[in-house]
């Protein structure tokens, strides 16, 4: 990846590039009026021959790029030069380097900030740092005025983690404002509105993220990946990822190990259980008596736990947002509010409702039917397979394994849908787009999943067929989830170094049609030799 180059803006690139000449045989990108004017005719590629518009993901990164954004091979010179120069002035904290590449023909934002803006972007932000043990201890929000009192102020490369300048710059980018009138092309801003989410809800910024450090990266893989039966390491990942991130994982391990007990217990219950019905019964009385007490003390255990984990984050007394933004995606038309008396988009509550009733209930209702009817199909298959004889073992359970692909790949298209929903709905807040977004993907969710066991367990109450087919699902989630976790991630990373070609795909493919195929070869036929003299 090019080297940043240096100095307030990141616009005075004109003169690096004269001293840095293009390697030989690498041909020249195409000019491009105002732009090669400004940056120089040929601009630095920002990594490997890329492919997509996600390869600007597989880049290897630098220390002087922390945030990355990301332009449509389509957007003109006009918008970039808009966008920098609005950068520029209002946040003149940030270095921004301009990069382009030459297959994709797309620009790309290299965004970063020096160690004393980053100090007073922690101010504005109120970061949480640790304090030195002479001046109390304990971690407090960021003061410039007071920073002597703060751990490791005095070295650049210690005091914030890379998670923490990220954040800096992201606060900083989310609150580039517009003023009164603004316009670029057919996007009209209000006034102090955010314009970097808006320009990303239109479609003209393609994708802002941070850029990972493979250093760091290299560390976690070694002290968490690939280690076996060692506490994780949750203080680099906070530091790393952010609270957030830490504290999923931490959730998930105090889980993984809380299950150790009813797992125990179970197995032993169950070895010690005679074969008679009463017994049976005993059985799952005092393992459901023990499940009772287990969730209870899991619970009181984890909220200790994780207010020991914010403390000590800094995040357990950290006060909320008291105004919520509006969504950049929320349209309306404009008015002048009431309360506020500032112009901004309404949307009346009873055109929302109306789509609800209309459109949103009744596709809902109709998912949850088909659901029903393609599980009713799946049963009658089984009953058809089950009365063929002859048929070997394993496939009595071809139409379960067909019913729990169905159930997986009708809860993806049913996300989709319910996203598309919510989006139509259009809500103001956040808050409320998520909320409802829950509700919708929870009932589904949860009718998808359990009916088929409500269905076999109540109705038609076979306790064994119930048996089979919650193992089937099980592991058939299982096997999917790894496969979209471990397998498809490799796929995708092999894919962007080129090292998985249309000929090794085309190999893969044969050899899982090899595998799956039921064919056997046919016996070679023996004929008879000729006579010597025939």
């Amino acid at each position: 990846m090019a080297e940043a180059a240096s100095g307030a803006g990141g616009t005075s690139l004109e003169g690096e590039r004269g001293k840095r000449p293009p390697p030989e045989g690498e041909p020249a990108a195409p000019a491009s009026g105002v732009l090669d004017k400004l940056f120089g005719k040929r601009l630095l590629q920002a990594g490997r021959y890329l492919v997509s518009h996600k390869a600007w993901m597989k880049t290897v990164p630098t220390e002087n790029c922390d945030v990355l954004m990301t332009f449509p091979d389509t957007t003109d010179d006009h918008t970039l030069l808009w966008l920098l120069n609005h950068i520029r002035v209002g946040i003149p904290e940030l270095i921004v380097q301009v990069r382009h590449h030459r297959h994709t023909r797309a620009y790309a934002f290299f965004v970063t900030a020096t160690y004393e803006s980053l100090l007073r972007g922690a101010d504005e932000l109120g970061l949480r740092k640790a304090v030195k043990a002479e001046f109390g201890g304990g971690t407090r929000g960021f003061s410039c005025e007071e920073d002597f009192i703060y751990e490791n102020v005095e070295s650049e490369l210690r005091f914030f983690t890379s998670q923490e300048r990220q954040s800096i710059i992201r606060f900083w980018l989310q609150n580039l404002r517009a003023k009164q009138g603004e316009a670029l092309h057919n996007v009209r801003f209000l006034e102090d509105q955010p314009i970097i989410p808006e320009l990303a809800a239109r479609g003209i910024i393609q994708q802002v993220f941070p850029v990972h450090e493979q250093r760091i990266l290299n560390r976690l893989m070694k002290s968490w990946v690939q280690a076996v039966c060692e506490n994780q390491p949750l203080d680099d990942i906070c530091d790393y990822f952010g609270v957030k991130i830490a504290m999923y994982f931490a959730w998930l391990g105090f889980y993984t190990s809380a299950m150790v007990y009813p797992a125990v217990f179970g197995s032993v219950l169950y070895t010690f259980t005679e074969t008679d019905q009463t017994s049976r019964d005993v059985s799952c009385v005092v393992f459901a008596l023990f499940n009772v007490i287990w969730s209870t003390l899991f619970l009181e255990e984890w909220k200790r736990r994780g207010a020991e984990l914010a403390y000590k984050w800094g995040t357990l007394d950290s006060p909320g947002e008291a105004v919520e933004e509006p969504r950049p995606q929320f349209r309306g038309v404009r008015r002048i509010s009431p309360i506020t008396r500032a112009e901004e988009f309404y949307y009346p509550p009873w055109k929302r409702l109306l789509f609800q009733l209309l459109v949103s209930l009744p596709l809902c209702l109709a998912c949850l039917v088909c659901v029903f009817l393609l599980m009713l199909g799946c049963f009658q298959l089984q009953e058809l397979v089950l009365s063929v004889k002859g048929l070997p073992r394993l496939a009595r359970f071809l139409p379960k394994v067909m019913l729990a692909l169905i159930v997986s790949v009708s809860a993806e298209g049913y996300k989709k849908l319910a996203i598309w929903l919510n989006d139509m709905e259009n809500y103001r807040l956040e808050s409320a787009y998520e909320k409802h977004l829950i509700i919708k993907v929870v009932l589904f969710q949860f009718v998808n999943s359990y009916l088929s066991l409500f269905y076999i367990g109540f109705y038609l109450k076979d306790m064994e067929r119930l048996k089979e087919m919650l193992a089937t699902l099980l592991i058939t989630r299982q096997f999917l989830q790894n496969v979209r976790e471990v397998l498809q991630p490799h796929l995708y990373r092999r894919l962007g170094r080129g090292e998985l070609g249309l000929r090794a795909v085309w190999e893969l493919a044969r050899a899982l049609l090899g595998l799956l195929s039921l064919r056997r070869p046919a016996p070679r036929r023996l004929e008879p030799q000729a006579d010597e003299g025939g």
